[in-house]
């Protein structure tokens, strides 16, 4: 069986649907996605830069850009649903309540498919 790798972005496509036909304010959903295709960047840019930090065996550098990067994507996140919410106090809700079910549909998925992911697949520490 195959790893759900980016059941998140189906997710956020699935969502532009329901905020259309509920009335959910737009500008929430387009910051949302913005933010969320953003951090979605930084975390691929993220892997494969401490994927190659690994590589070269400095495990502590790998670390490091994986830390900085998650605690980046969070205030990116947070910072987009704040000013979402300056601007339109309904686009700061819908945004937020967009970002914290991706985010959770996300994480869930991370999980998921590294218990699917075959044995030998996975960088194993030295």
């Amino acid at each position: 069986m195959s790893p759900p790798k980016h059941v998140d972005l189906l997710v956020l496509a699935a969502a532009a649907v329901v905020f259309v036909l509920a009335g959910f304010s737009l500008l929430g959903y387009a910051a949302a996605a913005a933010a969320w295709l953003a951090q979605r960047a930084i975390q691929w840019l993220a892997q494969r830069r401490s994927g190659e930090a690994l590589k070269a065996g400095n495990r502590q550098r790998a670390m490091g850009i994986i830390a900085a990067t998650t605690l980046g994507r969070v205030w990116l996140m947070a910072t987009v649903v704040l000013l979402a919410g300056i601007v339109e106090r309904t686009a700061g809700l819908s945004a937020a309540i967009l970002l914290a079910a991706l985010f959770t549909i996300s994480m869930g998925s991370s999980g998921l498919a590294y218990l699917l992911e075959p044995e030998g697949q996975s960088v194993q520490p030295r």
